[in-house]
């Protein structure tokens, strides 16, 4: 197996050819491209993740499994990011942001029309939660497990226009949940605004099915993708949703302080935008009385504007090449192969352990949620991380549970350490 893994596994001092965010590393440079070529990589090939969790500089003190907050950037986002920051402070040239956005385009197959470069998931929500043409008695349809970057600018717009917000409860499954969105929706409902993966017990949702079963009611969908991009295997043009916000600093493991928001090419006049700037406009004069400002500009560009952070952008730029490297297929089956394998040790502890996330495969990623029935979540939290691991408690949602994320740098060890914590207490 090793001999054949050395025919299409390359490890590229640098970077590879063709990817400029990259090309530019030193000799001495730490990051390596590690390209697994067209060939799947086995989810169970400790030789190959081994090679990946070295690109990253993670302390071994510890294991992280928080990337549903913070996802760590490998070497060669990090110093694509100082690299760009050194060349643009000795040139004092301007620009280069702007080389982020065909990437993206093409990591979520879409047309880079369609994309605004952002600094976070919120950011975006913000443009399509303020921009929509809603008045009051209008509903808008949320879960009960909404993060607060989803929840505020709704809410937000419930209190300045009297908006309507519906909630769903979660259930186990794919198409109970599609049921119970199904009932919630009225003659007065307009917006399907819910969360692709949920930021609590890690719940995936039937995004495909729920944009059609939103377009043939009539409503615009959207959805808070904070947790999509470097998790599943993200095709936005086959999910047919109208609008999808996300960030770059989770499961792409890119700089923190990057997004970006997705819009479709025809809800582009749909979706007002209330902040402008530089890049946002076609043509504008105050020289002349009336002053004239000609129009938007004919792409989501129109939401991002004047100057950005070229540097971080670039580390975007970069966190696209390393997954795309790697295969995003691979890193799926990775993930969620270890979050499975987390799921059924825990699972396998007895009553002790209240299980949240859903055990239904296609409604389940790379997040585990669960309680302890014997200890509180907070006294739990002390516990691991006296034990070396690093994990999320939830308390949103008042749901006062546990919540642990898998991704490519992590390995079987490191679930079964963690499962033999919480045998101790559980």
């Amino acid at each position: 197996m090793a001999t054949s893994r050395r025919r299409f596994i390359r490890q590229i001092s640098g970077a590879a050819a063709g990817t400029w965010a990259l090309a530019s590393l030193p000799a001495e440079s730490r990051a390596r491209t590690i390209s697994a070529g067209m060939d799947p990589v086995r989810p169970d090939d400790e030789q190959f993740w081994a090679m990946v969790r070295d690109q990253f500089p993670l302390s071994h003190d510890r294991v992280y499994f928080n990337n549903g907050t913070v996802g760590p950037s490998p070497y060669a986002v990090a110093e694509a990011v100082k690299r760009t920051l050194d060349t643009l402070d000795a040139s004092g040239e301007y620009g280069g942001w702007e080389d982020a956005r065909p990437k993206l385009a093409k990591f979520v197959n879409v047309d880079e029309a369609e994309i605004s470069l952002t600094h976070n998931v919120t950011e975006g929500i913000n443009v399509v939660a303020g921009g929509l043409p809603l008045k009051r008695g209008d509903e808008v349809i949320l879960t009960t497990h909404e993060h607060v970057g989803n929840a505020l600018p709704w809410l937000n717009r419930m209190r300045l226009d009297g908006i309507v917000i519906k909630t769903l409860s979660p259930a186990a499954t794919a198409d109970e949940n599609l049921n119970r969105i199904s009932d919630l929706i009225t003659p007065r409902t307009r917006v399907i605004a819910i969360p692709h993966v949920t930021c609590t017990i890690g719940q995936v949702f039937p995004v495909k099915q729920i944009a059609r079963l939103g377009h043939d009611k009539g409503l615009w969908v959207f959805f808070d993708g904070a947790h999509g991009p470097g998790m599943t295997m993200l095709d936005l043009k086959d999910i047919d949703c109208d609008f999808y916000a996300t960030c770059c600093h989770k499961w792409m493991c890119g700089p923190k302080g990057t997004g970006f928001l997705y819009v479709k090419k025809e809800m582009l006049d749909v979706v007002q935008a209330r902040w402008v700037g530089g890049y946002s406009d076609t043509g504008w004069d105050v020289t002349v009385n009336p002053p004239e400002f000609k129009g938007y500009v004919p792409t989501a560009h129109r939401y991002d504007f004047a100057t950005q952070n070229a540097a971080i952008y670039v580390g975007v730029a970069a966190a696209v090449d390393f997954l795309t490297h790697i295969g995003m297929e691979n890193i799926v089956r990775r993930g969620n192969a270890l979050a499975a394998q987390l799921q059924k040790g825990l699972l396998g502890l007895g009553d002790g352990v209240e299980m949240l996330t859903p055990t239904e495969e296609r409604s389940r990623g790379m997040v585990v949620g669960f309680r302890l029935k014997k200890i509180a979540y907070d006294k739990f939290g002390e516990h691991a991380a006296k034990k070396g691991f690093r994990i999320r408690l939830v308390g949103e949602s008042h749901l006062n549970s546990i919540r642990v994320s898998t991704h490519l740098y992590n390995n079987p060890r490191e679930v079964d350490a963690f499962i033999a914590a919480v045998r101790e207490v559980a």
